[in-house]
């Protein structure tokens, strides 16, 4: 494994040590490839997904760009904060995955911010 990836799993680790998701407050979880942004809340306490969107869902189909920029990021952010919504949920806990906070993980929680999810 390189530094690199023991890095991210060192930090991915030390975060989910203090995050966890509840059913009023459940945890945001970002994954992000090459390629593609991935995304879900989640109820820790019953180990459900409750609401999910990626950059491979049907609304991102006709789009013919690059899935895993930061335009792409701030639209999946606004997505699942409005299906969050849509399922009255208003505050979550974020969790990053390990990944620093800058680039299209920042730009993910921009657009969650201004989909109306506080966190």
């Amino acid at each position: 494994m390189s530094l690199k990836l023991q890095a991210k799993a060192r930090r991915h680790r030390r975060i989910r040590k203090r995050v966890s998701g509840m059913t009023d407050k459940p945890r945001l979880c970002v994954y992000k490839s090459l390629n593609h942004i991935y995304a879900q809340l989640i109820d820790d306490t019953k180990g459900h997904t409750l609401v999910s969107a990626s950059s491979l869902d049907k609304e991102f189909k006709q789009v013919p760009s690059h899935k895993g920029n930061l335009k792409t990021a701030v639209e999946i952010g606004k997505l699942i904060a409005s299906r969050a919504s849509a399922m009255g949920i208003r505050k979550v806990v974020f969790d990053r995955s390990g990944y620093k906070y800058h680039g299209s993980v920042k730009a993910f929680a921009n657009g969650v911010r201004e989909g109306g999810l506080e966190f």
